[in-house]
């Protein structure tokens, strides 16, 4: 089995492309006729997945879209749909755990046993001991927040009275882990200075960078300040601006489209 960081390069490789998609299901936005019928988000799921493979380097699907209304099973299956039907594409679950102890072994088997995701996003705020579970799983990734791309980051990530920014003492301890091959970190495109500072500080580790479309996050910025030193480097995430391009019935070919303009729109700047 390939590592994460191998599945990740052979993926950039293979797509020519530096777009992830963000599947978020919500009940109010997907089509009508979809809401109502049986495994709705793993449907939903698998047409997105479907239509845009072709432009994406990695799929993101977000646990709390799946877990609040009970369909853990459903996104279970549709990453067990991804993984079988585009193996080279790994799949990000996005579900920002932390904690400590025996609650973190279990947190890393539901991600990486239960739902056989190739990477989660995880805290870093308890601790390296918080994500040694997760290394455990040595093909595995493991996604650290760093410097996010919510507007309220700025009290702990980035304070005025810190000598130094708790994102950037993240990256660099990161860089400096034994087992950093194993690690990604998510650095939000509202932020591109601190983008910037975040790849001098990891060099050649990828970034999970969300904050374009919904958010405002500028591409060229991202390009600018994030590509590593062969190009490449970057997982750009979006999600709704994809996903709910159309709520109608052609909402597959609508995702695909708004997919392929996005891979085109970063593709520019590369």
């Amino acid at each position: 089995m390939q590592s994460f960081h191998q599945k990740l390069r052979n993926s950039w490789q293979k797509s020519g492309s530096l777009l992830c998609v963000g599947i978020d299901p919500d009940l109010e936005r997907i089509p009508p006729e979809l809401a109502t019928a049986d495994k709705a988000f793993f449907e939903f799921g698998r047409a997105i997945v479907e239509a845009t493979a072709p432009y994406v380097c990695a799929f993101k699907p977000q646990a709390a879209h799946f877990a609040a209304v009970g369909k853990e099973n459903e996104l279970a299956e549709l990453i067990e749909f991804t993984k079988t039907r585009f193996p080279h594409i790994p799949v990000i679950l996005d579900a920002k755990r932390g904690d400590v102890g025996s609650t973190a072994k279990l947190y890393a088997r539901e991600a990486f046993e239960r739902y056989n995701a190739d990477a989660v996003t995880v805290s870093p705020y308890l601790g390296k001991d918080s994500l040694e579970p997760y290394f455990a799983f040595k093909e595995r990734g493991i996604v650290v927040l760093c410097r996010t791309s919510n507007p309220g980051s700025d009290w702990l990530q980035n304070s005025p009275d810190d000598e130094q920014p708790a994102y950037l003492r993240i990256a660099e301890q990161i860089r400096q882990w034994d087992n950093s091959e194993q690690c990604m970190l998510v650095a939000g495109a509202t932020y591109p200075d601190e983008l910037a500072k975040v790849r001098a500080a990891v060099g050649p580790l990828p970034l999970l960078v969300p904050g374009i479309g919904a958010q405002g996050g500028s591409v060229q910025e991202v390009l600018k300040n994030g590509l590593d030193s062969d190009g490449v480097g970057l997982v750009i995430s979006s999600s709704r601006a994809i996903i709910f391009a159309d709520s109608g019935p052609e909402y597959a070919s609508s995702a695909a489209a708004a997919a392929q303009e996005a891979m085109q729109e970063i593709n520019k700047y590369r």
